[in-house]
């Protein structure tokens, strides 16, 4: 099954291709030739992945995946959320991200957090539908491992002891947020089929 992947976000991409696998030909924006930003204005993570997905749906006309995702920090009453990706100020900026968090969460005992995925699936015939995938866990109180992106550093899943970015990337995307939506996506086209 053809479909595009709504983001310019090359590890999102890889994640998305990994998870789903050789059943989809996952094309992304670069692949059809787009390279322009598509928005995300709204103020939820749910309006974002829809917005997106309509956006490239409107000029693209083929079926499109979009997805949004945040981290939500208890303590700090579901922040950063939707403003993830540009928390500290600049879009995509993940060192100055990690350091306006751990300041924010200077002193807190509760390090309880969850990542948050919302997939905004359209179809050939334009009808749109949503699937969110959550895994919840705890912020360290510094970075550890190289891998993943974003957070990843800091979040260590529920019922685990290394962070995300500690993680083999196939370990990762078998418990993650994106993944847990991915699965719930493929259930719904299974039934469909």
């Amino acid at each position: 099954m053809a479909l595009l992947f709504a983001t310019n976000n090359k590890h999102k991409l890889a994640e998305v291709r990994s998870i789903l696998g050789p059943d989809f030909h996952v094309l992304s924006l670069s692949d059809v030739g787009f390279s322009d930003d598509v928005p995300e204005t709204q103020d939820t993570i749910e309006g974002n992945a829809e917005q997106k997905a309509k956006y490239i749906f409107e000029r693209f006309r083929m079926p499109v995946l979009a997805d949004d995702s945040g981290l939500e920090v208890n303590a700090l009453n579901g922040a950063p959320g939707v403003r993830s990706a540009r928390y500290a100020g600049v879009h995509g900026n993940s060192a100055e991200n990690i350091r306006l968090l751990l300041k924010n969460l200077e002193g807190v005992e509760d390090r309880s957090a969850r990542f948050k995925c919302v997939l905004a699936y359209i179809d050939e015939t334009g009808q749109l539908t949503l699937f969110e995938g959550i895994v919840k866990g705890t912020l360290l109180t510094e970075t550890r491992g190289e891998g993943g992106f974003g957070y990843d550093p800091l979040f260590v899943p529920q019922g685990y002891t290394q962070t995300f970015a500690e993680m083999a990337e196939d370990e990762k995307n078998d418990i993650s947020h994106r993944a847990n939506a991915l699965r719930k996506f493929t259930e719904f086209l299974k039934t469909r089929s």
